[in-house]
């Protein structure tokens, strides 16, 4: 005798499980940037400079205006945690890099993420694996786009 056969999710279910757990994801991000002294959008900044990003780069990654990135830039430049360049291709474009300091405190932000460090805990490491094959394989689609 079998057990009852788990019913396939629909998308409909899918998409509003993945948008719970982004928003749960992003409210814990938002509160550990915050005892830092970032506002959760500096921290998205300071998370996406894994090298060199042309001030318009950044405005296309945070969904926003080219002038308000400018804003960001200048109070995370006065705390020291990113710097403007001149981009070596085009002396005309300013690029902006994260400091030793600014990796650092990206760094403490995303380990002090305690809820979502004791949610993926849940997860023993056959299912971490299997998590991030799915995830991995929904990334291409879901980046990158227009």
């Amino acid at each position: 005798m079998t057990g009852p056969t788990p019913h396939t999710p629909t998308k409909a279910q899918l998409l509003e499980l993945v948008a719970a757990l982004g928003t749960a994801q992003w409210q814990d991000f938002a509160a550990a940037a915050a005892r830092h002294g970032l506002t959760s959008v500096q921290a998205k900044l300071l998370a996406q400079l894994k090298g060199p990003v042309p001030m318009r780069g950044l405005a296309a990654l945070l969904l926003c205006d080219a002038s308000n990135v400018t804003g960001i830039v200048d109070r995370l430049e006065a705390r020291g945690l990113v710097r403007r360049e001149p981009d070596p291709a085009d002396r005309r474009v300013k690029n902006v890099v994260a400091t030793d300091e600014g990796r650092e405190t990206i760094r403490r932000v995303r380990a002090e993420m305690q809820a979502t460090h004791s949610a993926l805990d849940a997860l023993d490491e056959a299912e971490r694996t299997a998590l991030y094959g799915l995830l991995e394989r929904l990334r291409p689609g879901l980046e990158h786009r227009g």
